[in-house]
């Protein structure tokens, strides 16, 4: 989990996880369990011990879940288990009643003044940073694996190519004018660098990771004074998809495929209403006998 660049804190999670499954375990059989006598069938049911016994939710269950499925598949590959235990474990389905919240065009303006900002020769690479993910929607894992040669800028179009995204799926996202724009200044500005370089890099020219990405648009929010929603990478997602579809009605099939989702249903979720919207709603079908 370390070589995967995953953060102390969900590293020390995942263990806890299992210690949690190893502890019901034991008081399930009563006696210690060898890692290759545990089967499926176990596995599920304690999925359903953490949702008809613990009353966890959803989203809790499902965190324990991908600990053991990603415990299980070490195991396979080192040979400790002849199969894949896990791989008939699935999810709990959760239901959004809301679509996600994204940035008002305010705090949007806020975001990019504070990274412009930036000291320490960083305002170019954080304002390129925040646009690219504004503008093209990517996931803060497929920003931070972005080579410079995945960027292909030209005077009147570009793209960005993720060859890892979620799921292993390659594609190919345009860039419009702003984040070429914001991209063509940052890398300008850069020293001399190789086609298989890392696009951004901290001020050593080491890769950014995934977690110093998440701080770095963490601490931009706190300079920007944004409060009305916590922000993160998957709030920058959130708001090109939601500005997406207010530019372009309907064209749900189309977000899928630059978001790089391989159903219609996640993607979908930026059509539901906001809660201000059904309060909304609300207030002008309410009955007027008061």
């Amino acid at each position: 989990m370390k070589r995967e660049d995953l953060s102390p804190v969900t590293v020390r999670g995942y263990v806890s996880d299992l210690e949690m499954f190893i502890a019901w375990l034991k008081q399930s059989r009563g006696t210690k369990v060898r890692l290759n006598q545990i089967s499926t069938i176990e596995l599920i049911n304690y999925r359903q011990h953490l949702i008809a016994v613990k009353g966890l939710k959803p989203a809790t269950v499902n965190r324990r879940l991908e600990a053991l499925r990603r415990f299980c598949k070490w195991a396979c590959n080192q040979k400790l288990i002849k199969r894949d235990i896990a791989l008939e474990l699935k999810a709990v389905r959760t239901v959004r009643s809301q679509r996600p919240i994204g940035l008002a065009e305010p705090e949007v303006h806020m975001l990019l003044r504070a990274a412009g900002q930036s000291r320490h020769g960083l305002a170019k690479r954080n304002y390129a940073l925040i646009q690219l993910m504004l503008q093209a929607g990517l996931r803060v894992g497929e920003v931070a694996a972005l080579s410079v040669a995945d960027v292909r800028i030209r005077e009147r179009s570009g793209i960005v190519r993720i060859r890892q995204g979620k799921g292993g799926k390659e594609r190919e996202v345009p860039l419009n004018a702003t984040a070429r724009r914001a991209l063509s200044i940052y890398q300008e500005s850069r020293q001399k660098t190789g086609a298989e370089d890392f696009l951004f890099t901290n001020a050593r020219g080491n890769r950014l990771p995934t977690r110093t990405i998440q701080a770095v648009i963490t601490e931009l929010a706190r300079r920007a004074k944004i409060s009305r929603v916590k922000v993160s990478a998957h709030t920058l997602r959130h708001t090109f998809a939601l500005n997406y579809l207010r530019q372009n009605p309907g064209k749900l099939v189309d977000l899928a495929t630059l978001l790089g989702h391989e159903s219609l249903d996640t993607t979908a979720i930026y059509t539901r209403p906001s809660g201000e919207e059904l309060a909304a709603d609300l207030e002008r079908s309410r009955y007027n006998v008061y």
